[in-house]
């Protein structure tokens, strides 16, 4: 079952995105509090939205993903920013019909895209989203300003 989530889901999808960090091999990495993921997931305004698949009335599976804008196109898309479900039940679909309920929203509401990134590594995964007919953007590096950086470049 994929359903958008609920305020009583914030637990299990911090839990699901430190199992996803340390798959990635970077936990240490991982600040984010229940408290921020609640008032940004279900605030006021807003601007992050997720989906959760159950398995057995269970969170198995998360898709955490917010708005994205194609001036070319002149349409919104999605940016999915993560996508895990439990290694226990992987196998039953989950991931599949977490980017499938991605795509018709997407669909319905007339946006341009679904996009992501992955790891290079991550064979899998690479494997898993090829399967769907979803194609790399090899031609675009992403760059990210953080840290010291990001605290420089708003301060020069």
């Amino acid at each position: 079952m994929i359903r958008p989530a609920a305020p009583d889901d914030v637990p299990d999808i911090l839990r699901l995105i430190r199992e996803l960090a340390e798959y990635e091999r970077a936990l240490h990495e991982v600040k984010a509090t229940e408290e921020q993921l609640h008032a940004r997931l279900f605030g006021d305004d807003p601007r992050v939205h997720a989906l959760i698949a159950e398995h057995e009335g269970r969170v198995a599976g998360f898709a955490v993903w917010f708005l994205t804008f194609s001036t070319w196109n002149g349409t919104h898309g999605i940016h999915l920013e993560d996508l895990f479900v439990d290694p226990a039940v992987r196998g039953h679909g989950y991931g599949k019909a977490l980017l499938t309920e991605l795509a018709r929203i997407a669909d319905a509401r007339g946006y341009g895209r679904v996009e992501w990134a992955v790891l290079d590594w991550n064979e899998p995964a690479i494997g898993f989203y090829k399967s769907l007919g979803a194609v790399p953007q090899d031609e675009w590096t992403t760059y990210r300003l953080t840290g010291e950086a990001l605290t420089n470049t708003a301060r020069s």
